[in-house]
């Protein structure tokens, strides 16, 4: 465990913000009588290991889940959707149905999906349906671009499948764990660029479920313009947003770092393809962020003490469909521009505020919701018990384009949805 920081001036702040990523446990305090511990995620594990025999105190709260990765890791999170699709279809809900070709209507937002060695023939057995397509592969376990490449032949991945020279399958702890999945090959395009949306969402409680939507995201763009020619599909200034790999390509601006704000992807949406277009879409944005946050709930360990801010990362493809690609337990707090420094900042700041509301004491065991004066940029996102009281949490209202407020009407206020009791 690193240093302790004391939080008391605008300039530790922001010593602070650009430090998180390089600190395993700060200590962000001001009032001696109390403390509030950001961590990283090894030392959150350490923490809530059995062997350390560590308890948190009800004045101590964590920026972590002890199983954040059940949502986090590329391969759990896909695995918990999974599951969760097939609890629905057993329960009879509409949000499973099916078109005529066995694909869900409403719960298709994540590309399709294998692990890999364990599921490599499964694998081959989908790329045969259609030897054309485009695959992403991406090891489990890391961030920032890591590992990540592009193939169209089954001879690329021939190492996850048999040994060479027994040909025998190779066991699963040997090889390093990846997915594949099939890439999304329209994305949307703006001045011919690929870009993903980052969006940060707080999680307060998960059992009853309780998240925030930070209203101040961005897009990261690539630096080269995006083509589907399997000629490129080894540069990854092409078709990774990440701003680890893209800062280190010859057109990468550092004014603005090849970003832009949701707002301003909203205005453009809006002018491009109309209101009711682009209000639909980020509806179903935020629906399939919920329903992620569902599909992991009942298997995350809801300790009192833990709270998380999460960092989605989403594609929209040409035909304004959104796509969830993966959740980060530890979205980059380092800023690339002033800009990124401002939001960044603002985003710790609120996150504070509504993990520790009017800079009081600590108490794990309080209700969690915090009064509306202190969510800053955050506003209510799902709030599970008074969607329940309001008898708006219904699995047909739960459908993409269709939120509602608390009173069950349709949620907007000038262009704007309203998401406080939303599925």
């Amino acid at each position: 465990m690193a240093g302790k920081v004391k939080w008391v001036t605008d300039i530790e702040k922001s010593v602070l913000i650009n430090n998180f990523e390089k600190r395993g446990w700060i200590q962000v305090a001001e009032n001696e009588d109390w403390n509030f511990y950001w961590m990283s995620v090894q030392t959150i594990r350490n923490v809530f290991s059995v062997e350390t025999g560590y308890r948190l105190s009800d004045d101590q709260i964590v920026n972590h889940f002890p199983n954040h990765y059940e949502l986090t890791r590329k391969d759990l999170m896909v695995k918990n959707i999974k599951r969760y699709r097939k609890e629905l279809e057993k329960e009879g809900s509409p949000l499973a149905e099916k078109d005529e070709n066995g694909k869900y209507i409403y719960l298709d937002f994540v590309p399709v999906t294998f692990m890999l060695p364990a599921d490599y023939n499964l694998f081959v057995e989908e790329f045969r349906k259609n030897p054309s397509s485009t695959w992403i592969m991406k090891p489990c376990g890391k961030a920032q671009g890591k590992g990540i490449f592009l193939i169209n032949k089954l001879s690329q991945i021939k190492k996850w499948s048999r040994d060479s020279k027994t040909s025998s399958f190779v066991s699963q702890s040997s090889k390093e764990a990846y997915v594949i999945s099939l890439y999304i090959n329209n994305p949307l395009l703006i001045g011919g660029k690929k870009f993903d949306l980052r969006l940060y969402v707080l999680v307060s409680t998960y059992r009853p479920l309780r998240c925030y939507m930070y209203k101040l995201g961005f897009c990261r763009f690539c630096t080269v313009k995006y083509t589907p020619s399997t000629s490129e599909l080894d540069n990854m200034f092409v078709h990774l947003t990440n701003v680890a790999i893209q800062k280190h390509g010859d057109d990468y601006n550092h004014i603005h770092g090849g970003k832009w704000t949701v707002s301003n992807l909203r205005l453009y949406l809006e002018s491009t393809r109309g209101k009711e277009v682009t209000n639909k879409l980020f509806d179903e944005i935020h629906w399939i962020i919920v329903q992620s946050l569902k599909a992991v709930a009942p298997v995350m360990d809801n300790d009192k003490h833990c709270f998380e801010c999460y960092g989605y990362d989403i594609i929209i493809d040409d035909k304004l469909k959104p796509w969830l690609i993966e959740v980060n337990a530890s979205p980059s707090l380092t800023s690339s521009t002033a800009n990124d420094r401002i939001l960044k900042y603002n985003l710790i700041n609120d996150t504070l505020n509504i993990a520790v509301p009017n800079g009081e004491i600590p108490d794990c065991k309080w209700n969690k919701s915090p009064p509306k004066e202190v969510l800053g940029n955050y506003e209510v996102l799902y709030d599970e018990e008074m969607a329940q009281s309001d008898g708006t949490d219904r699995d047909l209202r739960g459908r993409p384009g269709q939120s509602t407020g608390a009173k069950g009407s349709r949620a907007r206020d000038s262009g704007k949805p309203v998401l406080t009791t939303w599925k």
